[in-house]
């Protein structure tokens, strides 16, 4: 491998552009729901592949064009980091605190919403390897409360093929979070707020992006190995892999590690549900600094459980979603087997074993209200992509990471 060169790059938004501080509720639309974001094909689907392997990025290109767009769509900090065999290049944009003056930088702390699912998922396979459970285990051998449990599968659980609802739909749900954004939530009550809904097909037959299929995951994780999923995460995946800026929080924390940005929302969760963009009467007072967001960094995360509490940071996503594409912490033949089991979910994605596929990239986006994060590497060219945003979502409606992560890959593959 050639020495990595590392460019690096900080800008702060045009102050005549950037909003000031404010008050409004928020929320994520389904696709990118808050801690759950649902990986999208059509934001961030690289065209091509490079045109030589080995071929020098342009890193002021790159640069520019992340400026550029999170300066468009309003974001007031946002990171990127782009790794290849050869070079790294980063950029840090914006402030942490909204119309603040202290800048962002790559070591700031975020929420890294579903990301999350696949450390879940990774822990279930590692599970799967040591003969605590099978993939084609039904559910009910763990969960008898399970509808139809006899006939859901672990397996089924990890792709999103369960047809159980998802509870981050509910009006139930996005109430609570926009009138108590404090509350401590137990994974029980999320996963019987899933269970409480009719099913959206029978298990196999169709694909819906689901956290209850995650937040069971978790508690079947937690059942076997008798401890909590801080502990599994810090134990199989957060120290073998060196992750010092990274964590899984309990419960009752609402802290980010320092340092760390502010996270921001528009609008609120409850009208979010069916129009997360703002209306264009909004859209142009926030555009001109005279709607402001609301600042969401310490609500409580526990309402996403193992479907989205995790923390890291630029740094360490990288590391992780390299280990998850490229191998590390799987068997060969597990991990191999998990790529495979990637597929077309009929909505214009792919998803398999708690892993998405972006085009030639695997990893997820991650979302919550005030974060949205971006990783994927590509096995191929051995190239790694994470970006980070503290607007969840955009003004108008837009997941801000993936957006600016489709313009970085397309301007490397040569779109």
């Amino acid at each position: 491998m050639a020495s990595r060169t590392k460019i690096e790059s900080s800008a702060l938004p045009s102050t005549s552009r950037m909003p000031r501080i404010a008050a409004a509720a928020v929320l994520v639309s389904t696709l990118a729901l808050a801690g759950c974001a649902a990986p999208a094909a059509d934001t961030a689907t690289p065209s091509a592949t490079p045109d030589a392997a080995g071929t020098a990025l342009d890193a002021d290109a790159l640069v520019a064009t992340f400026e550029e767009t999170a300066e468009e769509m309003l974001v007031p900090g946002a990171v990127m980091l782009i790794r290849t065999p050869d070079e790294e290049i980063t950029s840090a944009y914006g402030v942490t605190e909204w119309n603040g003056t202290t800048p962002v930088t790559l070591d700031d702390h975020i929420r890294i919403g579903s990301n999350t699912k696949t450390w879940t998922g990774t822990v279930i396979l590692q599970l799967v390897e040591e003969g605590k459970i099978a993939l084609d285990d039904p559910v009910s051998m763990y969960r008898p409360d399970v509808p139809n449990g006899d006939n859901i599968t672990i397996a089924q659980l990890l792709n999103m093929r369960s047809g159980l609802h998802n509870y981050t739909t509910t009006l139930e749900l996005n109430t609570a979070l926009d009138e108590t954004p404090d509350r401590v939530w137990d994974p029980e009550e999320l996963v019987a707020m899933g269970l409480a809904e009719p099913v959206y097909f029978a298990p196999g037959e169709g694909y819906e992006y689901s956290n209850t299929n995650t937040v069971l995951l978790g508690l079947i994780a937690e059942d076997i190995e008798g401890k909590p999923m801080d502990e599994i995460v810090q134990e199989r995946l957060i120290e073998p892999l060196g992750l010092t800026e990274t964590s899984y929080p309990v419960a009752t924390d609402t802290s980010l590690p320092a340092p760390y940005p502010h996270g921001y929302m528009f609008s609120n969760n409850v009208d979010t549900m069916t129009e997360p963009s703002l209306s264009e009467e909004d859209l142009a007072k926030a555009a001109a600094g005279e709607l402001l967001p609301t600042d969401h960094t310490n609500a409580n995360p526990s309402w996403t459980s193992a479907a989205g509490a995790g923390i890291s940071t630029a740094s360490d996503l990288a590391t992780w979603v390299e280990a998850l594409g490229g191998g590390g912490l799987l068997s060969d033949e597990m991990q191999q087997a998990r790529l495979d089991s990637v597929e077309p979910n009929g909505q214009g994605g792919d998803y398999g074993w708690g892993l998405a596929r972006m085009g030639t990239f695997y990893g997820h986006i991650g979302s919550l209200p005030g974060y949205n994060s971006f990783m994927g590497y590509d096995p191929e060219t051995e190239m790694t992509v994470v970006v980070w945003t503290t607007l969840a979502p955009a003004a108008d409606g837009r997941p801000p990471a993936p957006i600016i992560a489709k313009g970085l890959i397309d301007l490397m593959y040569g779109d």
